[in-house]
């Protein structure tokens, strides 16, 4: 049965996710990973009750998003239990818990990230995680829905096959994005190549010693770096390399399923609108990520390009999900 308040409740858990993401990026766009170096207190106080005159510099960043992350888990307690409580369908129920354990671990990987002095893989850990608690809260959203209760349109089997296995594509190279953007991200190098569309002048600039040399001279020169800051290595000139240029495998595959989610006129009008955001939201991120590289990392506006990457995985799983829920409309293993 549609449960209205549990549906608009899971909706807000979701958004409340999203915003969570966008605080995250902001304290990873500001390096305030380490402004609050004890974890789970907050300066040997407790998180809840820490003066808001302290929160200064990079610790209003960390703090805050202790704070939005607090929130996030004590909505996904209450969303577990409402399932539990109210949801008919077990395995409805089973991913509300599935929820909660992941909420709980990304907690664990948070402080964990504090403990050690911010670990490459387990901040990635920590960050890919919560676009995959992302995708499971807001698929959830859409499990509790009126649409998704109540049956759905039905699909054609032949043409929803192709279109479903493109949807899963699309989702799949999203996420290698986003992977290779925690790795950018948390190996510093983000700025290792300062140009766009080029690297250096070139397509595939050279690695050698003296060129990374040159390289670290020339950022030096432009104010990108101080004469003392550590200088770049080659390893992360090809991590950023890497996703940039998986940002084009991305941008065209995505474009290619949006294209035809729009223009398949058999879809129901939700999919085909779906297909018209992913066209904008590719268009928005490939933009971010150019101004992201040309403002030397701005922070605001590379946060809004970690946001808007989760957003366009999400989207991307939740088309993927909707076709199949159009296709096996009669299976009973969807809804019991």
């Amino acid at each position: 049965m549609y449960n209205k308040s549990l549906h608009r409740f899971a909706f807000f858990t979701a958004f409340s996710t999203f915003i969570l993401i966008f605080v995250g990026g902001l304290v990873t766009s500001t390096s305030s990973g380490l402004s609050v170096p004890d974890w789970p207190t907050t300066y040997g106080q407790n998180m809840f009750t820490f003066p808001v005159d302290k929160w200064i510099g990079g610790i209003k960043y960390e703090h805050g998003h202790r704070l939005v992350a607090s929130f996030v888990g004590f909505l996904t307690v209450i969303l577990a239990l409402w399932l539990a409580i109210k949801e008919d369908r077990r395995w409805v129920k089973y991913l509300g818990f599935f929820a909660l354990g992941t909420v709980i671990i990304q907690g664990i990987l948070g402080g964990l990230t504090v403990i050690f002095l911010l670990p490459t893989a387990v901040s990635m850990a920590h960050g890919m995680l919560a676009q995959t608690f992302f995708c499971v809260v807001s698929s959830i959203v859409i499990f509790t829905s009126r649409w998704w209760r109540s049956g759905g349109e039905r699909f054609d089997f032949t043409n929803g096959k192709s279109l479903q296995t493109i949807s899963i594509l699309a989702s799949i190279v999203v996420f290698l994005q986003l992977v290779f953007g925690a790795l950018l991200r948390h190996t510093y190098s983000g700025l290792s190549v300062p140009d766009f569309p080029f690297a250096y002048g070139q397509l595939f600039p050279t690695l050698s010693t003296n060129a990374v040399e040159r390289y670290n001279q020339e950022l030096i020169a432009n104010g990108i770096k101080w004469p003392g800051d550590k200088q770049i290595e080659a390893y992360q000139i090809v991590i950023h390399l890497i996703h940039r240029y998986w940002a084009y495998v991305v941008a065209s595959v995505v474009i290619f399923f949006g294209y035809k989610l729009w223009k398949s006129v058999i879809l129901p009008i939700r999919l085909r609108r779906t297909g018209i955001y992913l066209l904008i939201f590719v268009l928005i991120q490939f933009t971010l990520g150019i101004v992201t590289v040309l403002s030397r990392k701005e922070f605001i506006v590379t946060s809004f390009h970690v946001v808007i990457g989760a957003l366009i995985l999400m989207t991307c799983v939740i088309a993927t999900i909707q076709i199949a829920r159009l296709r096996w409309f009669n299976k009973k293993h969807f809804y019991k």
